[in-house]
């Protein structure tokens, strides 16, 4: 057993000791590891910060993640007075407006940002650098217009869809987005019941504050809805293969490998909010210089994940699932990458930008589409194409249908939605999306989902931004030097 007083002496970068229910973890070796970055374990250096893992991290975390050798063991009783409790930054929130109030996507958000923590609205709503990625994934959407037939018998109206194999009530699912516990204790859970009581999907992320093992419990107990897991691929192939792995043992029903993160991109409203934070604490350190050790690689920046990840690794991560459901690539935003996804025989492509999470100026995920039904429109019979990105209203999954998109998926909206209400929110969030639906499919003249066609849109504005040629599609006779 340790002393607390001896704990309390190692808080600083060359000892780095906290404590987590009682146990003292030596997290010195790891600080350059972290996800979060050196700091956001520096400012518990000494400190109890059991408040702040169990907000951000599922159970058993730390005991994956670290050896034996930095577990050193618990606190004596009796001085655990010793160890300051670590603070969080979060403040107290306040009253959020009635639910009955929202009457769209957007009144969610609002009471959201009025409700959670500055730390959670911060998280899930930053992007990347000056934010064009996000303001282009919002934006695109306005620039298709509907195109409505009249005069037809619409009383009764169809919106089922096959999402990745499985039957799903809606043509949209809740897209996978990291620690929900920051806006509610209940996080995924809330996203697993909401999606279970409507039937539809909900793709988990890697990086979940619940465990997958209880999300799957918690969806398991519904009738309707079923889990898709993606995939960060580690650095390390062991760890990745133990996640495929998990989600095998725990029944997800698709396996969706995130291909657009060699790197983290750079968020600053997240990062600035970070810095804010340490300044006050008094842990801020300046930027170290990276001095490898001779024959050794210097750290890639904001390298969180695999920066090796390859088309080759597909055959050794599709094997590893050994076909428990379809394998779909998340992350695609051209079409010479959606064709060359469907040549290697995946079984869907997921179109997204991260949110305008990671690189900026990215296309949006609509635009990808229409690049798509410019340049290789045969893939679209080949393979499933799911997007993502700024879809914000019924009309938005509407337009993306029309354009061969086999559905869609939110995922910002769902965590305001949890944030400001809980498994409530949830629940209204998706009745919204069905209303919208439901409405605008009647008032274009559709009671199926497979009447939806181009025809039905006016895509002529966004068609008008799209590249003229591209090469890989294009015969270019080789120049004689």
């Amino acid at each position: 057993m340790l002393n607390g007083q001896e704990v309390a002496k190692h808080n600083s970068r060359k000892s780095c000791w906290v404590v987590i229910k009682g146990k003292v973890y030596d997290l010195t070796s790891f600080l350059n590891d972290h996800p979060g970055g050196a700091n956001s374990i520096l400012r518990y250096g000494g400190k109890d910060a059991t408040a702040e893992y169990e907000l951000l991290h599922s159970p058993g975390t730390i005991e994956k993640t670290l050896s034996p050798e930095q577990h050193l063991g618990p606190v004596e009783p009796g001085t655990m007075s010793s160890i300051q409790t670590g603070q969080s930054a979060d403040i107290d929130p306040p009253k959020s407006i009635p639910i009955s109030l929202c009457l769209n996507l957007e009144d969610i958000e609002l009471a959201a940002q009025k409700v959670i923590s500055l730390r959670a609205w911060t998280y899930f709503h930053s992007a990347a650098d000056s934010l064009q990625s996000l303001n282009i994934n919002l934006g695109d959407w306005k620039k298709i217009s509907f195109r409505p037939r009249v005069l037809r018998n619409v009383a009764q109206i169809n919106m089922e869809r096959t999402i990745m194999g499985q039957k799903s009530r809606l043509p949209f699912f809740i897209a996978p987005a990291a620690m929900a516990k920051l806006a509610h204790p209940d996080g995924e859970l809330c996203l697993a019941r909401g999606a279970g009581i409507h039937s539809i999907p909900y793709c988990t992320s890697s990086y979940s504050s619940v465990s997958h093992e209880n999300i799957a419990a918690c969806m398991a107990e519904r009738s309707g809805g079923c889990l898709f897991f993606q995939l960060y691929v580690s650095r390390t192939k062991a760890r990745t293969l133990e996640l495929i792995a998990l989600a095998r043992k725990l029944g997800f029903k698709a396996l969706v490998v995130t291909v657009d993160t060699p790197v983290v991109g750079k968020r600053e409203e997240d990062e600035r909010y970070k810095a804010e934070v340490e300044l006050e604490s008094g842990v801020v350190e300046m930027p170290r210089i990276a001095d490898p050790n001779p024959g050794t690689e210097a750290p890639i920046l904001r390298g969180v994940h695999s920066s090796t990840l390859d088309w080759h690794d597909l055959k050794w991560i599709r094997e590893a699932w050994a076909g428990a459901g379809p394998v779909v690539l998340k992350g695609i935003q051209t079409a010479e990458d959606a064709k060359r996804a469907a040549e290697i025989g995946v079984d869907g492509i997921y179109l997204s930008n991260h949110g305008g999470r990671q690189i900026d100026y990215a296309p949006s995920s609509i635009r990808t589409l229409l690049e798509i039904r410019r340049f290789c429109p045969e893939i679209l019979s080949k393979v499933e194409v799911y997007l993502d990105g700024g879809i914000r209203r019924g009309a938005d999954v509407l337009k993306a249908l029309c354009l061969g998109a086999t559905a869609v998926s939110l995922g910002r909206p769902f965590m305001y939605a949890l944030g400001a209400y809980g498994s409530e929110g949830v629940v209204k969030a998706i009745q919204i999306l069905s209303d919208e639906i439901e409405t605008t499919m009647r008032l274009l003249g559709v009671t199926d989902l497979s009447e939806l066609n181009p025809d039905l849109v006016n895509y002529t504005i966004l068609e008008q931004e799209l590249p003229k040629s591209l090469r890989e599609f294009t015969f270019q006779p080789q120049s004689r030097l």
